[in-house]
């Protein structure tokens, strides 16, 4: 590899991990324009196409994908033994990458990572809500939060609270001229407040437990979010019943302005866990992340 074309593979890289030169180049800090006759260049060094281009996408070749294998995992290593090198400066340093959904986003990770950012001047943290499964050490995440159950076995994970509850709610109003429900089948009697995922389209199944039988539920109703939030708010105004994390609803519970039904088909769930790669040298910020989120009964 001549020394000048190390920054064109680099270019490559980004282009072919996010399908979109658009996105590669706010990566990379370059235009748009730059980053195209950059790889085209490369492509004319090698001889090769390594990206089919459309009007609406960028897909990898064959070749492209077997150079990015190649090289891709060197360039990462590369980026992490600096990122670990420069932490050892005085003040940690560098940047954090977690995935997680915007529940334990919200609610576990900013709280605990907000002081630290105050703290600490040089470290940045990326935090993006996904619903999805991510490969983290494909999309060069340092970590990922989902519930226990989730996480693969061979990452580290730890726990981040107590186990997690979930509830079935509605305001007092809805229930004016319905029954309320008793077994999770009887939800096909329902108007639910759904939950589209952001990430991958599709519409999220309630789950029950009950003397270890699981039943997966997919609902119906008039109104659709991808927000939590947004769930909340259209249970509050009447509109059906949600399915959302307790401690959400708790205080609407308290109150009055919520009820939940089916709550011996809601069991705690394991909690949700931060896991990461065994096989990664962590840099000192990384380090520092880990112990704000960790979680003391």
């Amino acid at each position: 590899m001549r020394r000048k074309n190390i920054s064109d593979y680099q270019a490559f890289i980004a282009v072919a991990r996010e399908q979109s030169f658009t996105k590669a180049a706010a990566q990379l800090g370059v235009s748009q324009s730059a980053l195209s006759y950059t790889v085209r260049t490369l492509e004319a060094h090698l001889g090769l196409r390594l990206l089919t281009r459309t009007t609406r996408s960028v897909a990898v070749t064959e070749a492209g994908e077997r150079l990015l294998m190649r090289i891709g995992p060197h360039f990462d290593g590369i980026e992490q033994e600096i990122a670990a090198i420069s932490g050892l400066r005085d003040k940690p340093a560098g940047l954090v990458r977690i995935t997680a959904v915007e529940h334990a986003a919200e609610t576990l990770l900013w709280p605990k990572l907000a002081p630290l950012l105050r703290n600490y001047p040089d470290i940045n943290i990326e935090i993006l809500s996904d619903y999805g499964r991510k490969d983290i050490v494909a999309e060069r995440f340092d970590a990922g939060v989902r519930l226990g159950e989730q996480v693969d076995k061979d990452m580290i994970s730890m726990p981040l609270a107590a186990d997690s509850h979930f509830a079935v709610v509605g305001a007092p109003a809805y229930f004016t001229d319905k029954n309320r429900p008793l077994t999770p089948h009887d939800l096909s009697a329902h108007s639910c407040i759904r939950l589209r995922l952001p990430t991958h389209g599709g519409v999220y199944s309630w789950q029950f437990y009950q003397h270890g039988n699981e039943i997966s539920v997919r609902v119906e109703g008039r109104a659709t979010f991808n927000t939590l939030r947004m769930m909340r708010q259209a249970a509050l105004d009447g509109l059906g019943l949600a399915y959302l994390p307790l401690n959400e609803v708790e205080p609407m519970l308290n109150d009055g302005h919520l009820v939940q039904v089916l709550a011996d088909w809601c069991p705690p769930r394991p909690a949700y866990h931060l896991y990461y790669p065994s096989r990664r040298q962590h840099s000192p910020a990384f380090m520092l992340v880990l112990e704000a989120l960790r979680y003391r009964r």
